[in-house]
């Protein structure tokens, strides 16, 4: 009798080890180590929606969201829910044949009438409220002769526009009737990409994605990925080396911390992410003084710059084109730091240093103030240094510290950052005339004509010679004062593997998870 009791004793005491063991250990975050096993713990940027027709430059999107076509590697456009496209060069008309038998995350059939649901949306909806329309402005029609073929017909050449043709596919079933701006949908988002939206925990800021394991193309390595929307830059510095994220982007003297550190693995990306003042044309100071602006070059010295806040990752900027293929144009490269030259420029533009040292013209004193956002130190660093470079020219920049920025509070600019990493053209609609990315109101014919002229041209090399000829007019008649371009510095935990550093990434570095679905991690 006492045997058996014993028995039935040690029966229930490994029962309850068994049970245990089972249940795992759980992180910080209520999640059990074991379901950490194969996540992925990215340290991410602020984010508001998850709407491909509403954010031009969102990482998280691309995981949700697929297009007609996708970028490769090597920054072509290729297939992606099309599985074959053709153009009629006659009559401007692209034709796609859709893949069959591709679902969206809630289980519905994705199909031509979902493309002709959102190219509506981007062409048509005239409250749409995104930065992205003048892309899809030459567009004269869509329409879906079957469940599987879609036609889009053009008004005029558009020289990129298989590239915009990348933009996510919206589901019309969830989507049709709502304000795009303001729909719930876009914190819950439902794509038919490589990840599935599984939750938004605001308070804790993080967003997590399962892997869609009905997935048309190659299913991910990774079943989960939790995205911590993180605002301050040492603090993604932080987490990484705490163990709680895996990835982040990094400015460069935060990741050169990690270089040759046992468990860390730092991955640098080449860019065409620039960062430089961009003035607001509408402002009343840019309105009396635009013309001196181009001028204020001669007195950076853009080489220090990169030097010490990029700690050497980056190069010196002169053109908002100059990391793309079809950029470059050393003719564009006009303006040395020469604080003498700075001087006779400004005399000859009727300036005159006064008492204080500052200049002045028409009685108006050359000061004027630029927003930056206080979290992200490295804009912080450039504007501080900005200012003081100009400070000793003889002009004063004031730096204003912002936590969000406001359009509408009468600053005469902001310390910006842009990228045309994939095709000129994509800097359409931040410098055309009314482009619907021109946010600090920008407009010089010349520039209007080139820039047209070469979206809608067929030829490489012609196109080549007219943004070229664009590099050299925008030199001349800037409104952003361009100083450097950033390399794309990622740090990561040394169990994560796969990344492909081949791609040219864009604004904030966007683009490190082309090829998510080839990494993997071993812990």
């Amino acid at each position: 009798m006492r045997k058996c009791k014993l028995w039935a004793a040690l029966a229930f005491v490994l029962l309850l080890c068994l049970s245990l063991v089972g249940c795992g250990k759980q992180d910080g975050a209520g999640m059990e180590r074991n379901e950490l096993s194969n996540t992925l713990v990215y340290a991410g940027e602020n984010e508001s929606t998850i709407n491909p027709v509403l954010s031009a430059h969102d990482e998280v999107g691309d995981l949700v969201f697929s297009g007609l076509m996708k970028y490769d590697g090597s920054g072509k456009s290729v297939e992606d829910l099309a599985e074959s496209y053709s153009f009629d060069e006659k009559n401007l008309t692209y034709t796609f044949k859709l893949r069959q038998g591709v679902k969206w995350h809630d289980g519905d059939k994705f199909t031509a009438q979902d493309v002709v649901f959102t190219y509506n949306v981007l062409t048509k909806d005239k409250t749409l409220s995104s930065s992205v329309t003048s892309n899809y402005e030459d567009i004269a029609s869509v329409t879906a002769p079957d469940d599987y073929t879609v036609v889009i017909k053009l008004k005029e050449y558009c020289a990129n526009m298989l590239g915009y043709f990348t933009i996510g596919i919206l589901p019309k079933h969830l989507l049709e009737g709502q304000d795009m701006n303001t729909t719930a949908f876009n914190q819950k988002p439902v794509g038919t990409g490589r990840y599935k939206f599984v939750e938004w925990d605001k308070n804790g800021g993080m967003i997590t994605f399962a892997r869609n394991e009905d997935y048309y193309g190659k299913v991910p390595n990774i079943e989960r990925i939790i995205y911590k929307t993180v605002a301050v830059e040492s603090t993604k510095a932080t987490m990484l080396e705490a163990g709680e994220a895996d990835l982040a982007w990094l400015n460069a003297k935060y990741a050169a911390k990690f270089r040759g550190k046992d468990k860390f693995t730092n991955w640098d990306f080449k860019t065409a992410d620039y960062r430089g003042a961009s003035m607001d044309m509408n402002s009343p100071f840019w309105k009396a003084n635009g013309d001196s602006i181009a001028v204020l070059n001669y007195a950076i010295d853009k080489k220090a710059i990169v030097d010490s806040v990029l700690n050497g990752q980056g190069s010196i900027a002169y053109s908002p084109i100059q990391n793309n293929p079809l950029g470059s144009n050393k003719e564009a490269d006009i303006y040395p730091y020469d604080l003498n030259k700075f001087a006779q420029a400004m005399e000859a533009l009727g300036w005159k240093k006064g008492d204080d040292g500052i200049y002045v013209r028409n009685g108006q004193r050359f000061h004027f103030r630029i927003q930056t956002r206080d979290y992200e130190e490295e804009r912080v660093d450039i504007a501080n240094l900005l200012s003081s470079m100009l400070k000793k020219a003889g002009v004063e920049m004031e730096v204003v510290l912002v936590t969000k920025f406001d359009w509408k509070a009468g600053y005469d600019g902001f310390l910006a950052g842009f990228a045309t990493q994939f095709d000129p053209d994509m800097a359409y609609g931040q410098f055309v005339t009314g482009g619907s990315d021109n946010t600090m109101h920008y407009s010089n014919a010349a520039v209007d004509r080139l820039l047209k002229e070469a979206r809608h041209t067929v030829d490489p090399a012609k196109r080549l010679q007219l943004y070229g000829e664009f590099e050299k007019v925008y030199a001349q008649h800037p409104n952003v004062l361009l100083v450097a371009y950033l390399d794309g510095n990622y740090v990561s935990n040394s169990v994560v593997k796969g990344l492909d550093t081949k791609r040219v990434l864009g604004h904030h570095a966007v683009g490190v998870m082309w090829n998510i679905e080839e990494w993997t991690i071993n812990r």
